[in-house]
């Protein structure tokens, strides 16, 4: 033992060494496997061989074999759904998009199974306070059944009246299923939101949790999270968008600092969709599969030709991805992106930059400061060369501008909780709504307008900024495809 303990000693130095070696090599050997794109792989491999032995332990709970174990797990609960939900009606009827999104749509329906559909009205929505009211009001009216999926639900006086909402309506027989993230909503989940989430079960309420942030169930705090927002009551009107439940996001509460954001309301046979995928998440998250014979029920179509797109890592389909991808390729006179967070992928990105090479007006519009540093700093760093190619990048000047949307010409449009980053494309949940609608692209084209107001031209080129400006910039790109 003694023996052991002096050449231990003697020796640390090169006994780490070779930890420090075998490690990296061996957690190289496991990325390059996994076949991911070139960019993320570079990516980890340089994030976690420069520190092996906390790589190591980094890898096991965020690298991309969790993503493989939650994929086959996930798809089990699909096809448990799917046993007891007769898809064929669900698909039956369903409208032909537009001749000229008849392609955009058969690519969105090949990657997420989500057929095109339509809706007899479609609403977009400014700002939190706007979108509480009218939740809330869909919510009073209830009769059947109420299903709403966060990522982010606080316990504050903007939670507290929606759950309040919530539990009177399932007191008085509603069906009300609740699904919150186990990071997004912490907070509800913890002392603050015991006792609204106790008297909301008490009164017949149902809740779950997607993928809980236990010990004994440990999941990565920044991936494989729902960033979906999913409110459907009596499954004929439906909300989507960007917009959370917390006073960060309303008006009403924070008048001087609130966000900055975008939703949908919607009404028809389009709806169906936004439930089928909260029924997908249901029944995953929470191992319960029953649900009433009308939650699905058909829906007469309707003048508004939609598409529901989902995505997430338990599919290589990359429907949101492929879908803004292909709607940036077939822009012809203009692209006007909002996003908050703005680190695309390789392929988004020269997707952007040759639009403009051919002559099309692109425009994105992202905050000045988001409330990430390392995400705004790495978003600077793809300014110059967008710049170059002639794409006109504004800063918003305001509160944070959380909205996200893409108009793409004069009849596509698409309204979501993705970011452009590769976050919300390949790690997270997420779902958005492609929209071929000329009247609501010109009222979207009209907020991006609006929202120029309060932007300003970004002028200068990072590229021939001082070092201290630079530096920082060019390590943040290189961890872009882990942000």
């Amino acid at each position: 033992m003694q023996a052991a303990l002096n050449f231990l000693m003697l020796h640390w130095k090169s006994l780490l060494g070779w930890v420090w070696l075998l490690t990296g090599i061996y957690l190289a050997i496991r990325i390059v496997w996994q076949q991911r794109s070139p960019a993320a792989t570079l990516a980890w491999i340089l994030a976690l061989c420069l520190i092996p032995p906390v790589g190591l332990v980094l890898y096991h709970f965020v690298g991309p074999r969790r993503v493989e174990r939650q994929s086959l797990r996930r798809m089990r609960s699909r096809a448990l759904l799917a046993s007891e939900t007769d898809l064929q009606a669900l698909r039956a009827n369903n409208p032909h998009p537009p001749v000229w999104a008849t392609q955009h749509s058969r690519l969105i329906e090949a990657s997420s199974g989500i057929p095109p559909s339509s809706c007899s009205k479609v609403e977009r929505l400014l700002g939190g306070a706007a979108t509480l009211r009218s939740i809330l009001q869909a919510v009073q009216c209830a009769c059947q059944h109420i299903h709403l999926e966060y990522y982010i639900f606080e316990p504050d006086q903007t939670g507290k009246r929606l759950l309040g909402a919530l539990t009177e309506r399932a007191r008085n027989g509603v069906k009300v299923r609740l699904l919150v993230d186990g990071v997004g909503s912490s907070a509800l989940l913890g002392w603050r939101g015991r006792a609204m989430l106790q008297a909301f079960v008490q009164a017949g309420g149902e809740f779950a949790v997607f993928h809980p942030a236990r010990l004994d169930r440990w999941r990565p705090l920044v991936n494989l999270r729902t960033h979906r927002k999913i409110v459907v009551v009596d499954g004929s009107i439906g909300f989507t968008g960007g917009i959370n439940i917390t006073d960060e996001e309303n008006e009403e509460q924070l008048p001087k600092t609130a966000y900055r954001d975008t939703h949908l309301r919607m009404e028809g046979a389009g709806v169906r969709w936004l439930q089928y995928v909260f029924m997908q998440d249901w029944v995953y998250a929470s191992g319960k599969h029953r649900f009433e014979p009308e939650v699905l029920a058909p829906h007469a179509p309707g003048p508004f030709a939609v598409h529901v797109v989902a995505s997430g890592p338990d599919s290589d389909g990359q429907s949101i991805h492929q879908s803004v991808l292909h709607a940036i390729s077939i822009a012809e006179q203009r692209i006007l992106l909002t996003t908050p967070y703005f680190v695309p992928t390789e392929p988004t990105f020269f997707a952007l930059m040759n639009a403009a090479l051919r002559g099309v007006n692109v425009q994105i519009l992202v905050p000045r400061r988001s409330d990430s540093w390392l995400v705004t700093v790495a978003a600077r760093s793809y300014f110059g060369v967008l710049r170059e190619a002639g794409v006109k990048i504004f800063e918003y000047q305001g509160n944070m501008l959380h909205a996200k949307t893409l108009v793409v010409d004069d009849n596509y449009s698409m309204v979501g909780t993705a970011n452009f980053d590769n976050r919300s494309f390949l790690l997270n949940f997420e779902i958005a709504v492609a929209l071929f609608s000329p009247e609501l692209n010109r009222q979207l084209a009209d907020d991006f307008v609006h929202d120029l107001g309060r932007a300003r031209l970004v002028a200068f080129n990072p590229r021939s900024t001082q070092w201290y400006h630079r530096l920082p910039a060019s390590f943040a790109r290189l961890l872009s495809p882990l942000l």
